[in-house]
């Protein structure tokens, strides 16, 4: 078993290399308008947005930044199948502009857009990035009514394009079958508020490379990828930023495709992909399936031994339905880079049994 990771740097154009109805899933986090962050990034595209901030045309800003965005999300919609889905992870921003402040939408803003575009909202997810700070109030503290909340977290967005996606032919529905999740896993994941999660700000000791980069975590992405993909599929990026969503794809044998428009990114992303990817991965897998054997230790002391109904075909130990009994995860065992500079990406054919 091989997965394919295509990665594409420093080439707006990159989606027309890409042929319509071809991708089974987007996980991506673009950068966030009215973050400060990003303006140079946004402004770079478009001189009218430095302009507006300079000119303290907060609103102009905020619209002119989204309708580059616009563009990608039309792209993203092209190149999307029919049933397969967009996980849109964004946050919306807070900004002083010449003493004035306010909240900029980003999600709602992204939503209008895409649902003008057809894809359906299904239910949301809202990833909960709570502070430690103690000074959590803004604004003029204890004294009414200056005080603003702070923000807190986080969306991703969930689209569908079309209707739900058929599995009709007998290998794709094993297929299907083999990429379950654990039923505890599935009661934490298919939850609309995320705990637990804590977001990754990175700096990047690199030389020529932006200062820092914000992204979302492994496991945000692991999630959404085994949420609404099987294996084998084929899972697009087009904000790839440091690789987060690609190692997820890596982690779950599925292909992937990520664009990166800055280039000074590249070593982060081939590092990541490549440097103890093996070891990153299959580290990951075995606390996993470690993870649901805690699950069945601690539910038959609680429920005694005729806690489980099923056995997995593939491990050998009891899970909670039907349609975990032939959940497989396998463990990778080589990576190289081709001559086409993709990563390829080779799994063992035995389950992962040495947990």
């Amino acid at each position: 078993m091989e997965s394919v990771h295509k990665i594409i740097f420093g080439d707006s154009q990159a989606f027309e290399s890409i042929a319509d109805e071809t991708i089974d899933l987007v996980v991506t986090s673009p950068p966030y308008p009215m973050i400060e962050m990003w303006d140079e990034i946004f402004s770079n595209q478009d001189p009218a947005i430095r302009a507006a901030i300079v000119d303290g045309d907060g609103n102009s800003a905020f619209e002119l930044m989204h309708r580059l965005l616009d563009n990608m999300w039309g792209e993203v919609f092209r190149v999307l199948k029919y049933g397969a889905i967009a996980c849109i992870n964004i946050g919306d921003a807070t900004r002083t502009i010449r003493k004035h402040f306010r909240l900029y939408p980003n999600h709602a803003r992204i939503l209008s857009r895409c649902i003008e575009l057809g894809f359906s909202n299904l239910p949301n997810i809202i990833w909960r990035k709570q502070t430690n700070a103690p000074n959590k109030f803004m604004g003029s503290g204890m004294l009414p009514p200056g005080a603003y909340v702070t923000l807190e977290h986080e969306y991703v967005l969930i689209l569908r394009k079309g209707n739900k996606r058929d599995f009709k032919k007998a290998g794709d529905k094993l297929l299907r079958n083999q990429t379950a999740y654990f039923w505890e896993e599935r009661n934490s994941w298919f939850s609309d508020v995320w705990f637990g999660l804590k977001g990754v700000n990175q700096a990047l000791n690199h030389k020529d490379i932006r200062e820092r980069s914000g992204a979302f975590p492994f496991e945000l992405a692991y999630r959404l990828i085994n949420m609404y993909s099987v294996r084998g599929d084929t899972v697009l990026d087009p904000f790839l930023g440091t690789g987060t969503t690609a190692l997820a794809a890596i982690a779950s044998d599925r292909n992937s495709i990520g664009i990166e428009i800055d280039r000074s990114l590249e070593p982060i992303v081939l590092e990541t992909l490549t440097k103890n990817v093996i070891a990153k991965c299959n580290t990951y897998i075995r606390q996993r399936i470690s993870n649901h054997l805690r699950f069945v230790e601690e539910r038959k002391q609680n429920k005694g031994d005729d806690a489980f109904k099923y056995t997995n075909e593939c491990f050998g130990f009891p899970v909670m339905t039907r349609q975990e009994v032939k959940l497989l995860i396998n463990y990778l065992t080589d990576c190289e880079r081709t001559t086409e500079g993709s990563i390829r990406i080779t799994y063992c054919d035995e389950p992962a049994i040495d947990y």
